[in-house]
């Protein structure tokens, strides 16, 4: 090292040769190699530039070495890595460095979380992008720190402060990393523990059909007991509770000064050097951050007019952003002019069928987080597009039709509104909600799943022998009880006061008024609330159809009362079970259970997907377009692709099932029968064998058959029986 230009090959083989035989016996020697770890990482300091890149990788690989043997501790290790990773020139001794970091944290946070380690790498980290923003240095910290949130080591707010300091950040390739942390990161966690998952799996079957079929040996034994355990090591962690990952959304501090910061500092700067790709990306991560956490920036919307035009690049991607950024905080009258230059420029009969779709479902998307941006002139307008020729434009329509049907009713037309709606206004079931006002927290259907759970309980009680065996009248009387109610509810259109008396609980045939005579009260009743609604609904549309005026359903539909609050969610936890006999029960009590079975799949089909659909996705520009794929008309060579494709598959249909199941042998990697192998014998091969049987004697047969008889209770010729 003193004279490096007179250095030798050999020289070299022999000093790194030394290096990793020190390194390896060093635990062995402690007081001789008290020295050696810092010898090398003074060496790896000052000369790594000059080093010979085979003996830097020694060295680097000696110091992780001394790691694993607890020379060093990982502290000391990553202060020495770390640095070089940010100033070497060399690409190779980059890769290496940046993969023995972030070997070294995980094995550190393997076991249990290092929270001291994490702390000072983490502090690190945040002081090289806060100390020169338009340093490219800090890309390191932002790579570093998504690997590590997608392999789960780093799940705190301090790895998000970080990523929020690179999207804040002067250099265009930081910023865009660290957009694209907030965007994609919690996506790329969960795909990857999947494919984790999904790369550990364990075949027992195949593992336990070799050993059956190759020698049993104490080794093959010892490899199935360990994968036995390792599976049932799988399902014990499967059972187990799901660790929380929180979004790294809800992880931010102040979500309302970080939104606020990107949006003036990135996209109202004149100064920024950011491209319109850039800059959407940007734009979605405020749209993201105001949608989810209601937060106000009134210039954002402002920001978007210039935006919403057909002709402007990536167009979509600003619809999808200003109905992410929509919530029921935000003022109507900001988002009015939006709703309405949207429909001047998209929704128009001179517009291309693909531009009114995805103006129409953009629209949609707004009302439905914010449904006072839209007027009843406009609404009526946009749900005449319901009659288009267009399937794409049809549909959306009909979609934004249906949601004013679910969230306010009154704006549209009597003979728009359709049966249910008509039905939940005269009972005041369905009202439009005013600015500001946060419906009261309810679950909704838990006084079904209630009544439910008491059904089964009374249900069970006599099986396990409780009270209701020792006074069977009383649960008698209580079932008669019920079976008139039923009897008194299906007679009778309308619904019967009772007094809140003590003495009331139980109803007596006696205390019972006649049918018909509360028959004609509750008609007396009815009768009179229409001729309320009636009053109240003359100066309203007067162009309706005459069918729906005179429909007995609505006139006589009486109005519900107020049902009691179930107290169920604030007395017991409602496990899986339950959420899920809860929806049964829903979809058993919604109105879509007198439907056809097939209409009434498809309705439960299409409830699930929005279930699904959690409040932290995002909402991109493919489901903006929509329908818009149906407007398209393909051309001839496209049709002729379509209809090839769907032949490809015809050929595996014809197979046999002998076929498919030798097929799903060789996949699986098990090996075919002794027939099947001389079923496919050379023929030749075979005649030597015909000839002997030919020329054996009776004895000789009865030879054969004994010992294939013995061979058969030992197993065969190995003994595998046993």
């Amino acid at each position: 090292m003193q004279a490096p230009s007179s250095a030798t090959d050999e020289g070299l083989i022999f000093f790194r040769d030394l290096i990793d035989f020190v390194a390896h016996v060093a635990d062995c020697y402690p007081t001789d190699t008290a020295h050696f770890a810092e010898d090398l990482i003074q060496l790896l300091a000052l000369h790594h530039e000059r080093l010979e890149s085979e003996l830097r990788e020694k060295i680097v690989g000696s110091l992780v070495l001394l790691r694993r043997k607890d020379i060093i501790d990982s502290q000391r290790l990553l202060q020495t890595l770390f640095p070089l990773l940010i100033l070497t020139p060399s690409k190779s001794l980059r890769a290496l460095l940046y993969q023995k970091c972030l070997s070294d944290l995980r094995a550190s946070n393997a076991k249990q979380t290092d929270h001291r380690l994490n702390r000072t790498f983490q502090t690190v980290l945040a002081n090289l992008l806060t100390s020169d923003r338009t340093s490219s240095k800090g890309l390191w910290a932002v790579k570093i720190t998504r690997e590590l949130w997608k392999r789960q080591v780093w799940t705190d707010s301090k790895a998000v402060e970080i990523m929020k300091e690179a999207s804040l950040a002067d250099n265009e390739k930081i910023i865009v990393g660290g957009v694209r942390f907030f965007l994609g990161g919690d996506k790329e966690r969960e795909e990857f523990d999947d494919e984790s998952s999904d790369e550990d799996a364990i075949d027992l079957g195949k593992i336990k059909h070799q050993i059956g079929i190759n020698k049993k040996s104490k080794k093959k034994a010892r490899l199935m007991e360990h994968a036995v355990a390792t599976v049932k090591q799988k399902e014990r962690r499967k059972k187990q509770p799901h660790p929380l990952n929180f979004s790294a959304f809800h992880l931010l501090h102040d979500p309302q000064g970080f939104a606020e910061n990107l949006f003036f500092k990135h996209l109202q700067n004149s100064k920024s050097r950011l491209n319109l790709e850039q800059r959407l990306l940007v734009l979605q991560l405020v749209s993201r951050l105001v949608g989810l956490h209601k937060l106000t920036i009134m210039s954002l919307y402002s920001y978007f007019i210039k935006y919403l035009t057909p002709r402007q690049l990536s167009v979509t991607s600003f619809l999808a952003s200003l109905a992410q950024a929509t919530h029921k905080l935000v003022p109507p009258d900001v988002l009015e002019p939006l709703v309405q230059k949207i429909a001047n420029e998209f929704v128009s009969e001179a517009a291309a069928a693909e531009v009114a779709s995805a103006g129409l479902n953009a629209i949609r998307e707004i009302c439905v987080r914010q449904p006072l941006a839209m007027n009843e002139t406009l609404l009526q307008d946009l749900v005449m597009y319901r009659k288009s020729k267009d399937k794409g434009v049809m549909m959306a329509s009909k979609g934004l039709l249906g949601l004013f049907r679910d969230v306010a009713p009154d704006k549209l037309k009597k003979r728009d509104r359709g049966k249910d709606a008509a039905i939940g206004l005269r009972s005041g079931g369905r009202k439009e909600q005013r600015f500001g006002e946060e419906v009261v927290g309810h679950i909704e259907g838990l006084e079904l799943l209630e009544k439910w759970k008491e059904e089964e309980r009374q249900r069970k009680a006599p099986k396990e022998g409780g009270e209701d065996q020792e006074h069977p009248e009383d649960g008698e009387e209580d079932e008669d009880v019920w079976q008139v109610d039923e009897d008194f509810n299906s007679d009778s259109d309308g619904w019967q006061n009772v007094s809140s008396d003590e003495d009331a609980n139980v109803i007596h045939e006696e205390e019972r008024p006649p049918k018909k005579a509360r028959h004609d009260t509750a008609t007396s009743e009815e009768v009179e609330n229409d001729n309320e609604d009636e009053g109240e609904n003359e100066d309203e549309d007067k162009d309706v159809d005459e069918d729906e005026e005179d429909t007995p359903e609505l006139a006589s539909e009486p109005a519900k009362p107020d049902m009691p609050v179930s107290q169920l969610a604030t007395t017991c936890i409602l496990t899986p079970a339950d959420l899920a006999q809860l929806q049964k029960l829903r979809l058993a009590a919604s109105v879509s259970s007198a439907l056809p079975e097939a209409q009434r799949r498809r309705t439960a089909a299409a409830h699930q997907a929005v279930l699904r659909r959690h409040i932290d996705d995002p909402l991109t520009a493919v489901e903006i377009e929509g329908l818009a794929s149906l407007s398209k008309k393909n051309t001839k060579e496209q049709r002729i692709a379509l209809a090839n494709a769907g032949k490809e598959g015809k050929e595996e249909v014809r197979k046999s099932t002998t076929a498919r199941r030798k097929e799903k042998k060789q996949e699986q990697g098990k090996s075919t029968t002794n027939r099947e192998k001389a079923r496919k014998k050379n023929f030749m091969m075979t005649l030597g064998k015909a000839k002997g049987k030919q020329k054996k004697s009776l004895v000789d047969r009865g030879k054969i058959l004994k010992a294939h008889k013995e061979r058969g209770k030992r197993g065969g010729k190995r003994g595998n029986r046993g």
